[in-house]
Parts: structure tokens; sequence; C-alpha cells
């Protein structure tokens, strides 16, 4: 199928949003094309924002995919409990809980942002269930971060957290990008989206508790990179902007050298979100990777043969 052809097959379709309950907490998420009879694929968020940062690709990918972008705990529409497990494996777990509460088997994962990091977290704990992975300006790919993510690791951060919305309120926002166009990115919409959700103590909560977790002053605590050999069978496709602010293209790169089976695709010019920027190119590289890859096939066999032939680690 021509580029252009895939263009036109990628109409809009409507999109629903549900909730559903687990372990007796909410948890919401949109959907799309789940009559489309195509592949299962999961798109998750990154850190302090939602399902709705994938809303220009989910009509696109709904026509020929069964497509659910779920709220994170702790984000959007779902709970956000004071007392949650905001780790990166108990994400992963949530993901395979509500796939499982959906009768949804296995499942092609896009994660961007730290969703990539839980991304990579759900085929390393659920190999079963993982049958592509989609790394969108991913986390977890080496130690470099933005300062202001690296800042928010440090003691009274919630406390800042609920003074920012007053310091920078949604009007003063939109003032700025109408006076100065630059600032009308998606990497600085998306800051000030993540700013107007700490209004929600829940958030802000949720947000310090996972933040910590993943970060301290020096840049990223998760370090996937020496596990990508797990992936070798798993078709794995990297997306990367070229001019991404928060977490250097050169993560992408460097993992696409360390997966030579990989597939690679910058989008020049584009920042840390490059599936907000340019949506239908977005949609149109996903699904041309859908339908040109194999599905995975892994289970607790395949994943122990993985494991007894790590590579060695190296001197020094």
């Amino acid at each position: 199928m021509s580029t252009t052809s895939a263009r036109r097959s990628l109409s809009p379709v409507p999109v629903a949003a549900r909730e559903i309950t687990l372990h007796g907490r909410p948890v919401a998420f949109l959907e799309a094309g789940a009559d489309s009879g195509g592949p299962v694929v999961v798109l998750l968020h990154g850190l302090a924002s939602s399902s709705q940062t994938w809303s220009g690709v989910l009509p696109l990918l709904g026509r020929h995919a069964h497509v659910i972008a779920p709220d994170l705990l702790g984000h959007g529409k779902s709970a956000k409990p004071r007392s949650g497990d905001y780790s990166l494996g108990a994400y992963a777990a949530g993901v395979r809980d509500l796939l499982i509460t959906l009768e949804l088997d296995r499942a092609t994962v896009v994660g961007h942002s730290f969703g990539g990091g839980v991304a990579m977290q759900f085929a390393y704990q659920f190999p079963e269930l993982a049958q592509r992975l989609v790394l969108v300006s991913s986390g977890g790919l080496g130690r470099a971060v933005n300062v202001a993510l690296r800042a928010a690791t440090l003691p009274g951060t919630s406390m800042v957290l609920r003074a920012l919305p007053a310091i920078s309120p949604p009007w003063l926002t939109r003032l700025a990008r109408r006076v100065v166009p630059a600032l009308d990115r998606p990497d600085l919409v998306g800051m000030a989206s993540a700013v107007a959700s700490f209004t929600d103590r829940g958030a802000r909560g949720a947000f310090a508790q996972t933040v910590r977790g993943a970060l301290n002053l020096s840049g990223q605590r998760l370090e996937g990179t020496e596990r990508l050999y797990l992936l070798a069978d798993v078709p794995v496709l990297l997306v990367g902007g070229s001019e991404d602010s928060v977490i250097p293209v050169e993560h992408t790169l460097g993992a696409h050298d360390l997966l030579p089976g990989s597939h690679l695709e910058i989008f020049d010019g584009a920042g840390h979100f490059p599936h907000v920027e340019q949506p239908v190119r977005f949609a149109d590289l996903l699904m041309r990777f859908l339908t040109g890859t194999s599905a995975a096939r892994s289970d607790m066999d395949s994943l122990r043969r993985r494991l007894q032939a790590a590579p060695s680690p190296a001197a020094g």
C-alpha cells in the first residue's frame, strides 16, 4: 500500500470515552475501532498527561485497529489515590489488568515518554501479552532529561506544584501563545496542560510519587537499555523528534543501535510530542508497522532462553 493510499484509508472513526472499575478504583480510557477486526493497540501517555495526548491519532488508527488509550493511575479521569502504587511495575500490571478485564489477550503497546518506560516494563513482565512495542520519545533509554523534571525530585515539590496553576493561569498561557506564536509548540502546550492538571490535589501527589521513583537530580533513575536484549524477538518501532527539549533524541538513536532489528523514525523539526505535531504521519507510520511485521509470540520458555543467553556485562 502506498503512503498516499494508506493515508486515505486512515479516515477518522468515532472515539468513545469509557470507564471501568479495577481493584475498586475507576480507570478511564478512550477507545476506537472496537469493531474494526484489527489488531489491539494500547497507547500510553507520559507523566502529568492523559489519554487526550492521543486525541489526534485515535480516530485515525481506529479505522483498522482496536485502540485503547487509558488514563494511567493518578492521571486524567482515573483514580488518584494517596496510597497508590506509582512504581513502574505497578503501572505495567495495571495495563495487564485492563487488557484482561476487557477480554483482550495480546496487544501492541505504544508508550510516549514515561509511558515508554511503562511499555518496556510491560513487555519485560508480561512477554506473552506483548505483540509489538513502540517507543515514542521514550524515557528509560538514558540518563539525561529536562532540568525541570530533575528539579521536581526536590523536597517541597507538592507545594510548588500547588502554586504553579496560580502563577501561570490558563488565560495567561493562552495570551502568551497568541502574542508569541513560537510558544504554541506541543512541548510547551504539553507543559501548560501538565501545570493545569496540578490544580487537582490527587494529580499533584501522584506526580510527585511517580517522578521520585523515576528520576533524581542527576537524571533518569530507570535504565532500560541493559534489558533491551530481551526484546530481540519482539518487533520494535522507535520514534523521536529531532528537536526534543525534554529527552534527547540521541536516546532513541542509541536504542536503535542496541536493537539492530528495530525500526527507526525521526520526525525532523518535531519536539517531544511527534504524535501530536504530526498525527496523520504518526498514524500512517504505526499502521505500516502493524501490517509490515509479524506479532511476537513470546512465552516463559522463550523468555528463559533469552535470560540465560544474556550478554556478559561490559568490563570497567
